[in-house]
């Protein structure tokens, strides 16, 4: 009864907590599903420019944008990982360039209005990237007739078709880039070149100088003779602290690596794989249906001209018959089979256009019943050009009365049935093909030349480890890894005889480093570990089982002495020795008169130089000499100089004369050779300097 009692007494304090918590974790719930505001933001953080944040979702929409176009201008279906790299750079400075000039002009008050950028697009001086699109290459400027027809396709066109949007971003395009230009040029107008600068200049140029050196090279002192204090480094340091600024973290790490090759076994065995498969190939009776099911790469079976084959095929399959088969044979990482599926004689190029019917919507037999009458129009007199305009779903090659040029067996691998329509086909010839982007009237205005071509039906088998093998390497590497801590990598990389690579400066963005091909994952992980950790597991990237250990961690900004010791030691060696080879000629220079008394004493030689020019410092046989040759030119001839420390040794020369150049009389030219170099650098060094004040952060590491 008592505990019946508490509970009743209790129950309502009891229900609340209860129901309190349960409501809590509801709410907390709902928060994690939809992204409440303290995580989302985090979540979606990508950067920062100037306290503005950079949502990844709409950096992303950014970067695939830029991944579609790459691939529409490169004709590549799918982007390496350097090429996938490049463009997420690309996009990432473009964002970060449009934000920072966005708070800029808008500062500034700076706008492109209506009315400009319609005078951009159809004013009597439009903008270069109109004239790109719609000029006519006899004229250099635009085809009006083409431009508009263009503008009455885009009126008519619906309201989702793409082409809209695409002409918008084009226009907005025109217009950041004018708004660029008009940034640009407020800032540049201020910059001056008077006629001192042009006279200095012009001196720089040409005025010569006739001189005799010795010199004690860096390299004849070894360097097991040479001692470096701290106060060395320090010092070096010190005189060079504004080259020692990151831009970005910069993160580096040992990594072992084991390798899971195929075993002889693994190949032995794929070997017979293949073997089997020739065999089944050979009664093959549909080759191409018979290579997309068992071939690793599915390559579309298409005429290819001599030349255009591995070259192991291109010697016998252009003198064999139909059905010939050659292999297996072992080439890039995969045994190959192929089987001559047919050969004949065709033109080099054709000229042809088309009118593409969109089959999507109407549907496969309505489009190809639609194109069928409009080649019977065509077959009564109607113009094709005019057809193409009106109704091809091709808005490119539709401004152009559906031309698309000349081209060879090649061009159009992307549409095998096209190609070989057009290549086997006569000119004057109509035919109908349907391919994946509609349905294809095409017409055959001309063909040139005449070659053999063959169609290779190519199976291949790569040559992989075996999910056994696999096991092995990996139990071995997962091994390595359960003996390591923090300060034994190196130890037992040795005791295990494998070879430690270094990632040197490895930013937070690296899709690949020398020797690793696909490296995102290890990066990703380098950025998220402590200084002496190691990977939290065994990374796999191709047939490499890799782990890691970081070793360094360089902070954005300045960084200090100890982050930079082991890269300026080299250069902290030669300054060590360089006071030592000072002191061996300043020896040398006591009681000399001549630079050969200066040679003779140093064990050394005299060398002569003529004409060498304050613009270009740059010593014969050596390599840029700033220091020298700056001495040089602020010496008076025939008098022994001191000893200067320049890059690749130290230097002791003797000025024998100065030919002066021509009296400056063009100011004017000279003045404006200098403005257009301060122009062309000045546009980056805008950027870098507003980029340096917006205080970017960059957080792409966790992201990408």
């Amino acid at each position: 009864m008592g505990i019946m009692g508490f509970l009743r007494e209790r129950m309502g304090k009891i229900l609340a907590f209860f129901i309190g918590f349960a409501l809590l974790a509801f709410i907390a719930g709902e928060v994690i599903k939809s992204g409440g505001s303290f995580l989302k933001d985090d979540r979606n953080l990508l950067g920062e420019v100037g306290g503005e944040k950079v949502a990844y979702d709409e950096y992303n929409k950014k970067f695939e944008q830029n991944s579609a176009q790459f691939k529409q201008q490169s004709g590549q279906n799918n982007l390496t990982p350097q090429i996938t790299a490049y463009v997420q750079e690309t996009t990432w400075n473009q964002t970060v360039s449009q934000m920072i000039l966005k708070k800029e002009v808008e500062k500034l008050g700076l706008v492109v209005g209506d009315d400009e950028v319609n005078s951009m697009v159809n004013g009597n001086n439009p903008d270069p990237q109109i004239v790109q699109a719609f000029g006519d290459p006899q004229t250099g400027k635009v085809d009006v007739n083409r431009f508009n027809t263009f503008k009455t396709n885009l009126q008519a066109s619906k309201a989702d078709d793409p082409l809209r949007q695409q002409w918008k971003d084009f226009i907005e395009n025109l217009a950041n880039n004018k708004l660029n230009q008009k940034y640009v040029a407020l800032v540049t107008n201020g910059l001056y070149v008077n006629s001192l600068d042009a006279k200095d200049n012009y001196q720089a140029k040409n005025k010569l100088a006739n001189f005799k050196y010795v010199a004690l090279d860096y390299a004849s002192v070894p360097d097991n003779k040479v001692t470096i204090t701290d106060a060395d480094y320090q010092s070096y340091y010190d005189d060079h602290k504004g080259e020692f600024k990151a831009p970005q973290e910069l993160r580096t790490f040992d990594y072992v690596s084991f390798n899971a090759s195929p075993s002889k076994a693994d190949s032995a065995a794929i070997k017979q794989q293949a073997e089997k498969l020739a065999t089944e190939f050979k009664a093959s009776t549909n080759d191409s249906l018979f290579v997309q099911i068992n071939s690793e790469t599915k390559v579309p079976l298409a005429y290819l001209h001599k030349g255009r084959l591995d070259p192991k095929l291109d010697s016998v399959m252009f003198n064999a018959p139909n059905g010939f088969m050659y292999g297996p044979y072992l080439t890039g990482g995969s045994y190959k089979i192929a089987k001559l599926v047919d050969s004949h004689t065709e033109p080099d190029s054709v000229k042809a256009r088309h009118i593409v019917i969109d089959d999507k919507t109407i549907g496969l037999d309505k489009a190809m019943a639609k194109a069928d009458s409009l080649k019977k129009l065509i077959e009564g007199g109607k113009s094709f050009a005019d057809l193409a305009n009106m109704f091809s779903i091709d808005k490119n090659s539709a401004v152009k009365g559906g031309d698309l040029g000349t081209f060879a067996r090649g061009a159009m691998s992307s549409i095998p049935v096209f190609e070989d329509a057009v290549f086997s086909g006569k000119k004057g010839d109509l035919k109908i093909v349907p391919s994946q982007f509609g349905v294809h009237l095409i017409q055959i205005e001309d063909q040139k030349g005449s070659s053999k071509v063959v169609k290779v039906a190519l199976v291949d088998v790569p040559l992989k480890a075996s999910s056994a093998t696999q096991t092995a390497i990996y139990s071995k590497a997962q091994g390595f890894l359960g003996n390591l801590t923090k300060e034994n990598f190196d130890g037992e990389a040795k005791k295990e005889g494998l070879k430690t690579k270094t990632a040197t400066d490895v930013n937070g963005v690296a899709a690949s480093l020398p020797g690793i091909e696909s490296a995102r994952d290890i990066v990703k992980w380098a950025f998220g570990a402590e200084k002496g950790d190691f990977s939290d597991k065994v990374y796999i990237t191709g047939n490499q089982y890799i782990i890691a250990h970081l070793t360094q961690i360089k902070p954005k900004g300045q960084l200090s002495l100890d982050a930079v010791k082991k890269q300026i030691e080299p250069f902290v060696k030669n300054k060590v020795k360089g006071k030592l080879l000072a002191d061996k000629l300043q020896a040398a220079l006591n009681g000399s008169t001549s630079i050969d008394q200066v040679a003779q004493k140093s064990g050394s030689k005299v060398t002569p130089l003529q004409n060498i020019v304050f613009a270009n410092p740059v010593i014969p046989g050596s390599s840029a000499e700033y220091k020298v040759v700056g001495a040089v030119f602020g010496s008076q001839p025939n008098k022994l100089s001191k000893p200067v420390e320049g890059q690749q040794g130290v230097f002791v020369f003797s000025v024998d004369s100065f030919i002066n150049p021509a009296p400056f009389t063009n100011a004017v030219r000279e003045k404006e050779q200098l403005s257009q170099a301060l122009l062309q650098r000045s546009e980056p060094q805008i950027f870098d300097a507003l980029k340096d004040k917006a205080n970017v952060k960059d957080y792409r590491a966790k992201f990408l």
